[in-house]
């Protein structure tokens, strides 16, 4: 059994959760206030009401996520967000969600452990939003079609490339979810390499125009790293049972 608040303590200390300047629905923190003594622990990339609903089932008194319930800004309580909030009121079960402080932090962050799992070292901070570092960069001397394999091989899946940039690799930028809009940033930066989840439309264009190899591993895919890393850490320090719940959007 574990402390709510101690649980609260370590990841403010760890993630700088207050410190962190995010989307304005991003509410990090505590969402939903749940029991003051945590038995079971369960993260998910999303509060979707198919993880909220399993995160009940299996008895747990936290439930962590990427993304969290508000993205859509200030609503009623109506609809899929009344059920959402109503599971979690009538299961007793608190809601955190950490979004940018989980993508880019060093150890347990989205970007710097998809880095790892293609092989690479993260070396510096890389995509920026609001003067903060979200993503990471790594140096390589792999060809295109190799770091695909090796992405494909990190999300369990398809990879698309746009293959804007040379040949053969030099600095690879990692930026997970949405990352897309990084390409001039990477281009700018000297990266002719962007790893990220999904894209717009336009960036293809962008990415043949600034010559960036722009590599697509999806968003849901390439942001379960850092829920399970996390899931990991909290449970070892805690002593408390766990369980990553997968629910794949496929996007």
């Amino acid at each position: 059994m574990a402390d709510l608040e101690q649980m609260l303590q370590f990841l403010e200390a760890t993630f700088r959760v207050s410190e962190y300047k995010d989307y304005p629905n991003a509410l990090n923190g505590l969402q939903v206030q749940g029991p003051a003594d945590v038995h079971r622990l369960a993260v998910a990339v999303d509060a979707s009401e198919v993880t909220i609903r399993a995160a009940v089932e299996r008895e747990a008194q936290l439930l962590i996520v990427h993304h969290g319930l508000f993205w859509d800004g200030l609503g009623a309580l109506t609809g899929p967000r009344f059920r959402k909030v109503h599971a979690l009121l009538t299961g007793s079960l608190g809601l955190y969600s950490l979004h940018l402080p989980l993508d880019a932090h060093p150890e347990l962050g989205n970007c710097a452990l998809l880095c790892r799992a293609m092989g690479l070292e993260p070396t510096k901070p890389f995509g920026h939003y609001q003067d903060m570092s979200i993503g990471w960069w790594a140096t390589t001397n792999l060809d295109r079609q190799a770091l695909k394999k090796r992405l494909s091989e990190a999300v369990g899946g398809k990879v698309r490339l746009v293959a804007g940039g040379p040949d053969v690799l030099d600095r690879v930028g990692v930026l997970t979810g949405a990352g897309a809009s990084a390409i001039r940033e990477a281009a700018d930066t000297g990266l002719h390499t962007l790893v990220t989840g999904e894209a717009a439309h336009h960036h293809y264009h962008d990415a043949i125009e600034y010559g960036v190899n722009l590599y697509l591993g999806g968003h849901y895919a390439t942001e379960t790293f850092g829920v399970k890393a996390l899931g990991a850490a909290i449970a070892d320090r805690f002593r408390l049972e766990w369980e990553f719940l997968d629910y794949p959007t496929g996007l």
